[in-house]
């Protein structure tokens, strides 16, 4: 019975002696606050790229929500793509524009619009906006969020004013600095007439529907957006194939 009393007594002690001396768990320092990684260990650098210290921080970012998963063909890039669209100021939800508001007349056999009993004009559906995506033709918030869908899906895009019109904003339309939120429909995409060359600026991303001038467009983000608004394409560069009055957040996309 001794023996047994001896052998759990120096048990015990030896488990007391390990825990007293056991090292300290690291990633805490001095004052008690966990350590700081001197740089993002998520964060993996190419062989060659010497590590960076300091935060890593996000200066601007595109986010989007898919409403709707479509069935078709995934989005490809450089493509003509149709597109219904609907945008709001993120400040106040402010509707500014939304092809569904652009409809055209019905044209009889004559080549005249049909009128209704009330005598005014019958409107057809309302017409997705086609644009060649990936030339910068819009905005860039907008000309990147396809990026991903399917043909059918419907996705909501929270844009930063970076990636919309910039400081400026569009007079009597789009704010200084406004964030904007879209919903876009991919209804169906087609290759592009004529091959543009790749790299080049396009044409301005942001007519408005009204007497807006090129000059009126935003100011450039670093993302791609168009260079050289006021300069038309060199020759060979198919023409925008929406009508110049649908433009994305202006008044309309184009």
């Amino acid at each position: 019975m001794k023996l047994f009393i001896a052998a759990v007594l120096a048990v015990t002690i030896s488990f007391s002696v390990s825990a007293q001396t056991a090292p300290k768990t690291a990633g805490h320092g001095p004052s008690g606050r966990p350590a700081s990684s001197a740089s993002a260990p998520w964060l993996k650098l190419p062989p060659g790229v010497p590590p960076g210290h300091g935060l890593v921080k996000t200066a601007f970012s595109l986010r989007y929500q898919d409403l709707r998963i479509g069935t078709g063909p995934d989005a490809e890039p450089n493509k003509t793509y149709k597109v219904q669209y609907t945008g709001w100021l993120a400040s106040d939800g402010h509707k500014f524009d939304s092809s569904f508001d652009h409809k055209r007349p019905i044209m009889g056999a004559d080549g005249k619009p049909e009128l209704d009993a009330d005598g005014k004009p019958k409107m057809g559906n309302a017409e997705p906006l086609t644009f060649p995506q990936g030339f910068g033709r819009l905005i860039p918030g907008f000309d990147q969020g396809f990026t991903g869908m399917k043909v059918g899906g419907k996705r909501r895009l929270f844009i930063p004013w970076q990636l919309a019109y910039g400081a400026r904003g569009r007079p009597d339309a789009i704010p200084p600095k406004a964030d904007l939120i879209f919903d876009i429909e991919l209804v169906d995409q087609s290759d592009l007439e004529m091959q543009m060359p790749m790299g080049h600026p396009g044409m301005p991303a942001h007519p408005s529907a009204g007497s807006a001038k090129p000059t009126d467009h935003a100011t450039p983000p670093p993302t791609g957006a168009p260079a050289n608004p006021g300069v038309p394409p060199p020759a060979g560069t198919p023409p925008p194939t929406a009508p110049p009055t649908a433009a994305p957040p202006a008044e309309k996309p184009q």
